[in-house]
Order: C-alpha cells, then sequence, then structure tokens
C-alpha cells in the first residue's frame, strides 16, 4: 500500500477515469465495484456509523447508568445532542471554504486520522467516568464530521461522470441513512453492556482505523487552485445564507427542512429516558422504537416517488405536515393511557396493552415526516441556479444544525426549566409544527395550491398520462385542449411536471376556492370581447408578455364548458395569439371526464355524485404544431383523434 504521501492516481488519471461512457455502469449499484467511488463510500459510512454508535452509546448510559442522576437526565441527553451539532454551525462555512482549496483526499485521510485519536480519548473518557470529557469527545466527533461533509459531496464531480453523479450520490446518502441507523442500534446494544467501557473504546477505535484504512483508497482530488484558506466565520456564513434568501420559495423550502431536522433530532434525542420514564421499557425497547421510526422515515421518503408519479411534487409538503401534527398530538395521549409496570424488554412491550397505538403513532410520524422533508430537498434542488446550488445546500446544513441546536434548547426548556413531560414537549412541538407549517403555506401559496391539485388528482380520479414528454422542459409553448369539467385546469396542472399558465373563462375562474388556486398558478381570466372587452384586451397582452419570458400556456380554445361530451368549434384566439408570438403549440385530449363529478352531464355537475367518483382518466399529448401549420381546424382535429371515441 502507498505511503501517505504517495498519490493514489495522478489528477490525469483521475480525469480519465471519471470521463467513461454512459455505458460503463449499468446501475448505479455498479459504482460499488469502482475504485472511483467504493473506498469514499466505505469511508463515510464507517464515519457516520461511528459517529452514532457513540452518540447513541452515551445516551443509553445517561439514562441507565448510574453516570448522573435522575433529575439531571433530560439536561444532560439534550445537552450532549446540542454539542455534537454545535459544530456544524460553527465550522461549516469554514470546512466548505477548506475542502475547495486543498486536496480533498489528502484532507479526508487527516481527518480520518484525527478520528482515530478522539475515538481514542473516548476510551479515556469512559474508563475514568467523567461526563464532562465524554461530552468534549462528543464535540469533537462532530467537529471531524463537520469538516468531512464537504470534502466528501465535493469530490464526487471530480471522480464520476456527469450521467454517474446522480447514482453516486443517492448511494452516498442511503449508505450514511443505513449507516446511522446501523450505528444507533449498536450504540443502544453497547451501551446497555456490562462492559461498556472496554466494549465501547475497541468498537469506536476499531471502526476509525477501518474507516481511515479506506480512506487511503481513494484517489486524488486536487482542488483547481490551491490557495491560502482564509477564516472568516461570520462573513463565510452569512454569505451563504444571503445566497439562500434569493429566492423565497427555496429559503423556505431550507427553512422547512431545517424544521424537519428539529423535530427528528428532538424526538430521536428523548426515546431513551421516554422509554424509560414514559414506556417503563429496558434499552432493548429503546432500539426497538429506534429501529421502527428511522425505517418509517425512510419508507415515507420511498413513498414520494411513487405518490408523486417520479416528480418533484411540493403539494405533498401539506400532506406531511399535517399528518406529523395529528399523529404527534395523538402519541401525547397514547403514552399517557398507559399503565406503570417494571421495566420490560422489548418483545414484552410489543404485547402490552396500548403499546401498539404508540408504535402506529410514531411509525406514522415518521411516514409523514418523510412525505414532509423529500419534496423540499427536491425543490430546493430544481429550483436554485447551478452556479449557487452548492452553496444554497451548504446553508442548509449550516441552518440544519442551528435549528438542531435550537431543538435541544426548547428540549431543555420544556423539560428542565418547566418541568413539563417529554409527552408534553411532543405535544407542544406538534402545536409548533402546525404554525410553522402555516406560515411557510401562508408565504408560499403554490405549497397549497400543488396540495390542492394533488388531493384533487390522486382521490376522485385516476389519473393516466401519455406522451406527456412532448410538453418541453423549458422555453415556452401553449398547450391547447378540449374543456370537460371544472377541474381541467387542476389536473392537467398536476400531470405537468412544470407550472403551467393557464387561460380560462373568467365566471369559471371566479369560482371560490378554485380561484385561490388558479390565481396562486398565475392563470390569466379571458372573456369574449362582447362580455367583457377589457378583460379580452388585458389577457392577450399578459399571455404575450409571459411568452417572451419562457412560460408554458394551457387555453381552452372551445370557450366553454362542453354540454353533451363532444368537442365543439375552436375559437380563433389561439391564432391570434401564436401569430403575435409564435410558438409551439401542443395539443392534448382529456378522456373519461364526462359524466365525473365536475362534468356538466345531467342536471348539473353534483348530480348523482356516487357514480362520478373515481374515474379512470387519460391525458394524452400529441406531437407540437409548429406555428407556420396553425390552424384552428388543424388543432380541433389532433385533439379528436387523441381523444378518440372516449368523451
Amino acid at each position: 500500500m502507498p505511503t501517505e504521501s504517495e498519490p493514489l492516481s495522478t489528477p490525469e488519471e483521475t480525469v480519465r477515469e471519471a470521463a467513461r461512457s454512459d455505458a460503463a455502469a449499468e446501475s448505479q449499484f455498479a459504482l460499488l465495484g469502482s475504485r472511483r467511488f467504493l473506498p469514499l463510500f466505505v469511508t463515510q459510512f464507517f464515519g457516520a456509523f461511528n459517529d452514532n454508535l457513540f452518540k447513541q452509546a452515551l445516551a443509553v448510559l445517561f439514562v441507565f447508568g448510574a453516570f448522573v442522576a435522575d433529575e439531571s437526565i433530560d439536561l444532560l441527553v439534550n445537552a450532549a445532542a446540542a454539542i455534537f451539532i454545535a459544530p456544524f454551525f460553527l465550522f461549516s462555512a469554514v470546512a466548505g471554504n477548506l475542502a475547495d482549496h486543498r486536496d480533498k483526499a489528502w484532507l479526508m485521510r487527516r481527518i480520518k486520522v484525527v478520528e482515530i485519536f478522539v475515538a481514542a480519548s473516548a476510551g479515556l473518557a469512559l474508563f475514568s467516568g467523567s461526563v464532562t470529557l465524554m461530552l468534549i469527545v462528543l464535540f469533537l466527533l462532530g467537529v471531524q464530521s463537520t469538516f468531512f461533509g464537504p470534502a466528501k459531496y465535493a469530490i464526487l464531480p471530480q471522480h464520476l461522470s456527469r450521467n454517474e453523479l446522480t447514482g453516486g450520490n443517492a448511494l452516498v446518502q442511503s449508505g450514511t441513512f443505513v449507516a446511522i441507523l446501523l450505528g444507533t442500534i449498536a450504540g443502544g446494544v453497547v451501551g446497555a453492556s456490562a462492559d461498556v467501557s472496554i466494549v465501547l473504546f475497541v468498537f469506536v477505535v476499531l471502526v476509525s482505523v477501518v474507516g481511515y484504512l479506506a480512506s487511503r483508497a481513494i484517489p486524488s482530488a486536487p482542488p483547481l487552485e490551491e490557495s491560502v484558506v482564509k477564516t472568516r466565520w461570520f462573513a463565510d456564513t452569512w454569505a451563504l445564507i444571503t445566497i439562500a434568501r434569493e429566492r423565497r420559495a427555496v429559503f423556505l423550502s431550507v427553512l422547512g427542512i431545517s424544521w424537519f431536522w428539529l423535530l427528528g433530532s428532538v424526538y430521536l434525542t428523548q426515546i431513551p429516558n421516554l422509554t424509560r420514564s414514559h414506556l417503563f421499557g429496558n434499552p432493548s425497547v429503546v432500539t426497538t422504537i429506534l429501529t421502527l421510526f428511522t425505517v418509517a422515515i425512510a419508507l415515507g421518503s420511498l413513498a414520494c416517488e411513487r405518490l408523486s408519479a417520479k416528480r418533484v411534487e411540493i403539494g405533498l409538503v401539506p400532506l406531511g405536515a399535517l399528518g406529523v401534527s395529528i399523529f404527534g398530538i395523538d402519541t401525547y395521549f397514547a403514552i399517557e393511557a398507559l399503565d406503570p409496570t417494571p421495566l420490560r424488554n422489548g418483545w414484552a412491550f410489543v404485547a402490552a396493552e396500548g403499546a401498539t397505538r404508540v408504535l402506529i403513532d410514531l411509525a406514522l410520524i415518521g411516514i409523514f415526516a418523510g412525505l414532509f422533508v423529500v419534496p423540499l430537498q427536491a425543490t430546493i434542488q430544481v429550483r436554485t441556479p447551478e452556479d449557487r446550488r452548492a452553496r444554497v445546500i451548504a446553508a442548509n446544513n449550516v441552518l440544519n444544525s442551528l435549528f438542531m441546536v435550537a431543538g435541544a434548547g426548547i428540549a431543555m426548556l420544556t423539560l428542565g426549566v418547566l418541568d413539563l413531560s417529554i409527552p408534553s414537549l411532543f405535544l407542544i412541538l406538534s402545536a409548533m409544527n402546525l404554525a410553522v407549517a402555516f406560515f411557510i403555506f401562508y408565504e408560499v401559496p403554490e405549497f397549497s395550491m400543488r396540495f390542492i391539485i394533488w388531493l384533487v388528482s390522486h382521490s376522485m380520479y385516476r389519473v393516466h398520462h401519455q406522451g406527456l414528454e412532448r410538453i418541453p422542459a423549458r422555453g415556452r409553448a401553449v398547450i391547447v385542449a378540449n374543456h370537460v369539467s371544472y377541474v381541467d385546469a387542476l389536473l392537467l396542472a398536476g400531470a405537468v411536471s412544470r407550472p403551467i399558465r393557464f387561460v380560462m373563462y373568467k365566471p369559471i375562474y371566479d369560482i371560490p376556492i378554485l380561484n385561490f388556486v388558479f390565481r396562486t398558478g398565475r392563470a390569466v381570466p379571458i372573456a369574449q370581447r362582447k362580455e367583457d372587452p377589457d378583460a379580452l384586451a388585458n389577457a392577450l397582452d399578459e399571455i404575450r408578455s409571459g411568452l417572451e419570458a419562457g412560460d408554458v400556456f394551457c387555453i381552452f380554445p372551445e370557450g366553454k364548458l362542453t354540454t353533451d361530451g363532444a368537442i365543439d368549434v375552436f375559437r380563433p384566439g389561439i391564432e391570434r395569439i401564436v401569430s403575435a408570438t409564435p410558438v409551439p403549440v401542443i395539443p392534448v385530449a382529456l378522456r373519461g371526464l364526462w359524466g365525473s363529478f365536475f362534468s356538466r352531464q345531467g342536471r348539473g355537475p353534483f348530480t348523482d355524485w356516487p357514480r362520478k367518483f373515481f374515474r379512470r382518466v387519460d391525458i394524452v399529448a400529441g406531437a407540437a404544431v409548429e406555428p407556420r401549420d396553425l390552424s384552428t381546424e388543424t388543432l380541433r382535429a389532433a385533439v379528436l383523434e387523441l381523444r378518440g371515441a372516449t368523451a
């Protein structure tokens, strides 16, 4: 094996290896067989594992050991959580700056050497029985993790080709998640063992050594230009926050994610003492609950892809926030209903009366938390310009750590100063979560709008798509569709991945509740000249300026809802719009809506309602029609062909 001073590969070799074609890896898991990726993956996996192993073992020792008095447990457990997170707030900006100006592989190897010495110090702290020394070791583990994080993510674009980055990031994220779960479980087991001092010391040192050995195989990743690193903690940190605030929706998504980490850290930190004092369980119950809670968050995160049809769907965020609060409130009442008993193991707890309700509540909190946070993370990635995306993510990390420290402070205030119970803390957080969610949704109504759209398209209808990839992902265009029901615009908005501005008949635009959705989505109300000439003129001006800005509009050229299921004559307004601003026009057909709840079949839209629910609806897009070939007749014929015989 090369010595520490000998690079494992030259920069030229690294570039050549990273420039592989798309066929180089059949799937993201093939990266695990690559020297460009596997050593980094192993290094970060064992680092995350070690952090959570020591942190959880310490929490179990504080709660179930004899290190501290019972009345100090809540204070000490939450203080430990804050101490571990504090370095992420204090040193993230410096760590990012350092990673940008040094060889990242070199930097990571030195960080892993430091981790070995910190792990060895953990043994001294355990043997001495000094709580202060244990907390210092925990802080130092947080410091080394803070400096490792930016280098870990910044090295990926240097070692992976562009088409491998998504898979590489997914593996790093999932590996970190698994490491956190396994480290937390192992920490609970080790913390409850009879020879905890020896076992924990050997464990953390051994894992640190394995991580260091793996880091020696990481290929070199030199910076574009090596320079002196200037430490400007406040200026650099404030610069990151300023960049994140440039786009309001992005910044509020950052705040939403940070609030998620506050909630998660407070919940997870209280579990050991909650288990002992209120659930009447031993350390095996702690492990059971932590495993359940963590797996539930993962399941909620994975469910986002299916519920959003593989799109970035911020409409899931209000659903997640509501679920977290509802089941957080019920957790309070479920725990309070448990009868006191002697401490019991995991199997006895699961079989106990009332325990099932507690476990279901905690699992559903985790699932809805996953639904809450994943769309917010995707929103930041999609809506942040590429040239500042990394800095916005760094700002997110700073705010995450700040919120987690604040969460520890809230817990210490509630449990220590106010002398309330842990279930009461959960109840307070659930109420606060509703207030935070309301603030975000009030400031950015798009979240609420997308929730209504998602709810309609996933409850009353079973929506299927075909050919929607023909709608351009960027640039201006016009969609034309047949007009069958009062919710056509909502269904189209839910089906198409990019925002659509709808041009709609003014009386429909003015319908209560739906008007909120249309206004938030920047819809354009329009009327016939004889009805409201000013509305027509304003609409045409707004459409023209929107197209020039690169927006996508949707027009219903019939100008009204169908009363018999047939497609009426298309009005010439679409020709006037495209002649003023030549753009591609995509015909879209809505199938299966005639006879549904919001159509005009029968005596009205709300008659015979039982048979109008849960209808299958197809949204089918055809090939774009170029402006030179455009006419109302060709567009109507294209929509008719796409719709077929199904109205």
